[in-house]
């Protein structure tokens, strides 16, 4: 068993359930054992062998002063790292004890500038029933103090969120922790670490004690949270940021709730299939907000990327947000002014929360005054322009500045304006800020003065060369002489060190001089570390007026951002509507358009017209147009600007779309599965003031079933759901249902086809389209020659419903006379495929016709016939490829006439305008008589 420092190292990881333990010794951070061996792995840090009675351990180290990047290095892996601190215990001795354990939701310094939550999930363990919900919801972002909840009422609303909101840190509740089926989705949604904490910090009455304590008694009433779910998820996250220590609770001065109706619903498919942060690739480079972002702050990027991910349904906030935009898209160099400003200022919300942590340096503090004095640059640059009058202005008043240029003015009197990194060596406060700081100071350089005047001192009194004054840590202060007069020194120096060339020699007097020097720098040390503590808890205690002015800040980043985006590339205002429509004129996807020579389209979506069937060739833009309607609503509840001429926009709760589908298998779930279930999520979330976009619904199946699905799902979002919905499908019998649905309107892309030449013009028109031109775009994708062409070939055939030669390949020769068994695997006989029964039928009549000819009509007209040769059949020798038309006349024939009478009344019945009682009726008698 180990003992010694590898024994207290081993006892302390016993005691947490920390991944990896980071212990002080003296001036390094060390790892041993099985620690030693992961971050040596992970960081690439060389390992040493430490002996424990007998037995030798693996260790590796860090210096104190780098600990951090090494930890956050760690935990950006996922690892949760316990960090141990030495400490003088009342014998002298030295101890250790756990102060932190910085986890991925905990970390405060991060790596980027994004933000970075904490989450927490609860369901009531009451509730024994197996419905799916409700949760309760709560996020903390430790780096900025920010801290919302809320309750989802299923599983899928769950997801959206924790996609949304991508926590580095997931805390599930009891019963959550053991839905497997959930955790799993969970992890595939989300990069993030889910961990398993104390299940009673999730017990409401501990949980209801912590956010009172933390917030105040009356807060959950009167922000509005009266979900007791929402309420234990917050506890758990406020427990849960107290036992790791990160010391940012005092940050946390708000909680904000928000609930269903305030957001827009965009699900994590949505997410994704719109591109929003990243591209499908997982890209952030080509995403929506890559594309708008403009910021200049970490702050504003990370607002503007939530305006993007939970667009706003308050009529009255987009309003004035517009408003905001329109006033900086229009005042260019007001809005320039204020950019060039924002340039400089430092991120508030995140030295909000260091300083409340303790962690903030003089540096960080530096920050926070540069950053304060920039706010009467700011009002100056929106004052006296035509920003003035703006709610950009309006964001600004909501911080006090009076307050804040008090805090500014407190911080330029006391700091230095070069102070070092560390905290504890002197040269952090100005002169002239502390009374009893200053005679510390004086005395300390007058000792310092002696002594950088002693080596002088010396030569001229003692008549030496050679001689220098300086110190070390071995041996402290000195005086070295050369060996070449070393023997001149007076009695009074003492030899303590020869090297090479010289002697080191110390007096009595500097002795008394080092003791009295060093005395003087710890007393400084010691006395302007106490002032510069009482400084930054000062400044901690107004972390919610830091809030206010980072927030602003960022508020008018964002802004700034997409007006600037909006004048660069000709957006527009949109108007927004009580009415459920969506009216836009010459509309431009706001990403590709960028990239391409785009050709503007026309869109309308209202209460007479809410449901466009998209059709047209492969490659031609129809996903384009339909992604393009989804991101100008989107961008309109965001408060953006839009890429149209003109934009008239009525409100939706949910944009849902279902795009493609990325094969699951390995999870089990085919294309097609994961096709259906994100219909189905469709069908049980939209709502008649929702916009649904489908790409495409039932191709991952058989033709038959497929058309069938596309159908049915048509009829359901039109007569149930009645959401405003473009669906775009290869499936051309749907654009039927325009005659027959009141709501239901066809529009295709167009195309040009001259003298056998076929082009795209990416122009959206009314109407259906009858071609799909896949083997045109089989020929751009670069499919070799002979099979573009026998494609064409085939075709044809189909398109004029004859038989098609099945050419089958040869061995052996030309098969002139070969029987069968001659090696040939080419085919004989005549057949037809039926789509209906999803078979070949084999056989030819005298007269040529194939076995399906002998169906009806309309089977005639959905089979696909196909024939061809082989040596050895005499009934068709010299008859390859020859084909024999199917017709209604031939089919007739082989029915009997009762059947024949039959269908002729079928034909003859006007289903829209018998009565459906007569019509029922006449089915049945029509059954009897086939029968």
């Amino acid at each position: 068993m180990a003992t010694g420092i590898v024994g207290e190292f081993l006892d302390l990881k016993a005691e947490t359930d920390a991944d990896v333990l980071a212990m002080q010794c003296g001036d390094f951070y060390e790892f041993f054992a099985d620690d030693a061996e992961l971050v040596a792995d992970e960081l690439d840090l060389s390992i040493s062998q430490k002996s424990s009675h007998g037995s030798s351990y693996p260790m590796a180290g860090v210096p104190l002063s780098e600990l951090t990047p090494y930890v956050n290095a760690l935990v950006e892996r996922g690892y949760r790292v316990a960090v141990a601190d030495q400490y003088e215990t009342e014998g002298g001795d030295h101890a250790r004890e756990i102060v932190r354990v910085v986890t991925p939701g905990t970390v405060l310094e991060t790596s980027d500038d994004d933000a970075r939550y904490l989450a927490a999930v609860v369901r009531d363990e009451g509730n024994d029933s197996d419905a799916d919900g409700p949760y309760g919801l709560a996020f903390a972002d430790v780096t900025t103090g920010r801290f919302l909840a809320t309750t989802v009422d299923d599983g899928g609303d769950l997801r959206a969120e924790l996609y949304r909101f991508d926590p580095a840190e997931v805390l599930p509740g009891p019963r959550v922790r053991n839905d497997d089926e959930l955790l799993e989705a969970v992890r595939e949604d989300l990069s993030g670490r889910v961990t398993a904490f104390d299940a009673e910090a999730f017990a409401t009455g501990r949980a209801q004690h912590a956010v009172r304590e933390q917030f105040g008694r009356e807060t959950t009433d009167s922000v509005g949270l009266d979900s007791e779910l929402a309420v234990r998820a917050a506890g758990a996250v406020l427990s849960y940021v107290e036992e790791t220590g990160a010391g940012v609770l005092a940050s946390m001065t708000r909680l904000t709730a928000y609930g269903a109706d305030d957001r827009v619903d965009v699900d994590a498919t949505t997410q994704r299939n719109l591109e929003i942060t990243e591209t499908m690739r997982g890209d952030a480079d080509g995403s929506l907000f890559d594309t708008v972002d403009h910021t200049v702050t970490a702050a504003g990027g990370r607002l503007l990327r939530e305006w993007l991910t939970r667009p706003r349904r308050d009529r009255e906030a987009l309003a004035a947000r517009l408003d905001a935009v329109e006033a900086l898209a229009s005042a260019a160099l007001a809005r320039d002014r204020v950019r060039e400003v924002l340039g400089d200022a430092y991120d508030l919300e995140r030295l909000a929360a260091r300083t409340t942590s303790g962690s903030a340096g003089a540096r960080e503090l530096l920050s926070v005054r540069d950053t304060l004095a920039l706010l009467p640059d700011l009002a100056d640059a929106i004052g006296g322009t035509a920003l003035a009058d703006s709610p950009a202005a309006a964001v600004l008043d909501r911080v006090d500045r009076e307050r804040a240029a008090a805090l500014r003015e407190e911080l330029a009197e006391a700091l230095a304006e070069d102070p070092p990194k560390a905290k504890t060596g002197g040269g952090l406060l100005k002169a002239g800020y502390d009374g009893e700081l200053d005679e510390l100071i004086e005395r300390h350089e007058e000792v310092k003065s002696w002594l950088d005047g002693l080596a002088e001192r010396e030569k001229r009194q003692h008549g030496l060369s050679h001689v220098t004054v300086d110190r070390n840590k071995t041996d402290g202060y000195y005086i070295q002489v050369g060996k070449s007069v070393a023997d001149q020194v007076p009695e009074h120096y003492r030899e303590i060190k020869t090297l090479k060339n010289s002697k080191r020699f110390v007096t009595d007097e500097l002795a008394e001089k080092e003791r009295e020097v060093l005395r003087l720098e710890e007393a400084r040390g010691e006395l302007e570390y106490d002032l510069f503590e009482e400084l930054r808890e000062r400044v901690a205690e107004r972390a919610e007026l830091l809030q206010d002015a980072g927030r602003a800040v960022a508020e008018l980043d964002a802004l700034a951002s997409l007006a600037t985006h909006a004048a660069r590339r000709d957006w527009t205002r949109p108007e927004l509507t009580t009415e459920r429509r969506l009216d836009v004129e010459a509309g431009r996807h706001p990403v590709v358009e960028g990239t391409t020579d785009f050709v503007p389209n026309d869109l309308r979506l209202d209460a007479e017209r809410g449901f466009l069937i998209v059709t047209g060739p492969n490659m031609s833009g129809k996903s384009t147009y339909m992604r393009q309607a989804a991101l100008i609503q989107l961008l309109a509840q965001a408060g953006s600007f839009v890429p149209a001429r003109a934009a008239e926009v009525g409100l939706v709760d949910g944009i849902y779309t279902r795009v493609g589908a990325l094969d699951e298998l390995a999870q089990g779930r085919s294309t097609f599965m994961v096709e259906m279930q994100e219909l189905s999520n469709i069908l049980h979330s939209a709502t008649e003031d929702s916009l649904v976009i489908l790409d495409e619904v039932g191709r991952g199946t058989a033709t038959y079933d497929g058309i069938s699905i596309a159908w049915a799902a048509t009829e359901y979002l039109h007569n149930e759901v009645r959401a405003r919905t473009l669906f775009a499908t290869h499936y051309h019998e749907l654009t039927t249902l325009a005659d027959h649905l009141p709501r239901v309107a066809n529009v295709h892309v167009a195309v040009d086809e001259r003298d056998g030449e076929v082009t795209f013009l990416r122009t959206v028109r009314d109407g259906p389209t009858n071609r799909s031109y896949g083997v045109h775009v089989a020929d751009l994708a670069g499919v070799p020659g002979p099979v573009v062409s026998r494609a064409d070939e085939v075709l044809d055939r189909l398109r004029e419903e004859k038989a098609i030669e099945a050419r089958g390949s040869r061995s052996g020769g030309s098969g002139d006379g070969a029987g069968p068994g001659d090696g040939d695997t080419g085919g004989t006989q005549q057949v037809v495929f039926d789509l209906s029964s999803g078979s070949f039928s084999e056989g030819a009549d005298a007269d040529g016709r194939s076995a399906a000819d002998a169906s009806t009509s309309e089977a005639g007209r959905n089979g696909a016939a196909a024939g061809s040769t082989s040596p050895g059949s005499d009934a068709t020798a010299g008859a390859a490829g020859d084909s024999v038309e199917t017709t209604e006349a031939a089919a007739a024939d082989r029915l009997d006439p009762e059947t024949r009478a039959v269908i002729e009344e079928l034909s003859d019945v006007d289903v829209a305008s018998t009565p459906p009682v007569e019509l029922l009726s006449r089915v049945q008698e029509w059954q009897e008589r086939l029968d």
